[in-house]
Parts: structure tokens; sequence; C-alpha cells
């Protein structure tokens, strides 16, 4: 049996907000409050994957990494850049504005973060 992965929920201060925020940087689309489930906002990261961004009142923030080929990374620190996102090139330090070139397990990677404390990793091997 192969077990993979349909959605996450990822909590915020504001669903909407942290959703748009994630899916501008990331190149997804917004396409608003889930129609059946209004308490969701849902980001397609890919044919297999929805994150549901969900207001709470206390976010505690989670860890999420997507891999992604090397053209996407390049446009993903473009976005970054533009709209003067921190990023950094280790999850302690999200916003040294380093890409991480010299990692052990190979290719590229960098961390930012979202206002609900949300830890962004992507990955480029």
């Amino acid at each position: 049996m192969t077990i993979s992965l349909n959605h996450a929920i990822v909590t915020a201060a504001d669903n909407d907000e942290a959703a748009r925020f994630f899916a501008a940087v990331m190149g997804l689309e917004y396409t608003g409050a889930h129609p059946h489930a209004r308490h969701f906002v849902p980001i397609r990261g890919n044919e297999g994957l929805t994150l549901d961004f969900m207001t709470v009142a206390y976010p505690q923030g989670h860890h999420l990494a997507f891999d992604v080929d090397a053209l996407t990374f390049d446009t993903i620190v473009e976005r970054l850049d533009a709209r003067e996102i921190p990023y950094g090139d280790e999850p302690a330090h999200p916003d040294n504005g380093r890409v991480d070139s010299s990692h052990p397990l190979g290719g590229r990677r960098v961390y930012f973060s979202d206002s609900s404390g949300n830890l962004y990793e992507v990955i480029s091997p």
C-alpha cells in the first residue's frame, strides 16, 4: 500500500492572510475560502496535496518543507527578494538573507516564515 499526504492543516492568526502569503511566494493559485468549509482557505500545492489554512487563536507554527525544481527555486527566491520577505539558510536564522548551497544532503535550500510562525523550507536538488 502506498501512503501519500492528501492535505495538511496550517494554523494561522488569519487564515486568509497566511494563504495569500504562501500562494504568492510559491507561485500557487489563491481561490479563497473553501466553498463548503469556509473556515479553511485551501491552497493546492500539487495534484495530491492541499494546504488548508485555518484561523486559530494561538497558532503554534509548523515546519513545512517542499521539493521544487531548480527553476522554481530560483523564482521563489526572486519573489522573496521582490517582496522584501526575509529568508535564510538555516531554520534558526530564516532571515539572514542567505541561500544554503552546501547542505550535506546536497542541493540548495532556503527558509522563510509567515506572520503566524510557520516556517517554510524550499529544497532544490
